[in-house]
């Protein structure tokens, strides 16, 4: 969350200052800070008032890391209060692969059919 670091080290406002504004304690807003805890919508409301800042200014979305490798994918989920990780068989992505695009084609078709049932 280096835009939401930023901000407060440019106004020198403490981690416990903005724990205080989101009712928790400087532990736990420090996990936040550092992206290992989530920072739910209500909380970056808080942030972005105390700092008299709009949301979009503080506000970054976690986004989620995935290692392709030989044997597997592995999922990196920041978004909870620790680090998940899934180990998704490339079996199973094929298979999700293939079915997906069975699916995007039969919405080919289904738009088709939609197109001369209107004409």
């Amino acid at each position: 969350m280096e835009k939401l670091r930023s901000l407060r080290k440019q106004r020198g406002i403490s981690q416990e200052k903005m724990a205080n504004a989101i009712a928790t304690d400087p532990s736990n807003y420090s996990r936040k800070e550092r992206g290992e805890v989530r920072i739910y919508d209500d909380e970056w409301e808080k942030l972005a008032k105390f700092l008299e800042v709009p949301v979009e200014d503080i506000k970054e979305e976690v986004v989620a890391n995935i290692v392709n490798n030989n044997d597997s994918t592995t999922f990196n989920d920041n978004a909870g209060n620790f680090n998940q990780y899934y180990t998704i068989p490339n079996s199973i992505i094929e298979n999700l692969q293939s079915f997906i695009k069975v699916l995007m084609e039969q919405n080919e078709d289904l738009k088709e059919e939609n197109k001369k049932l209107k004409g």
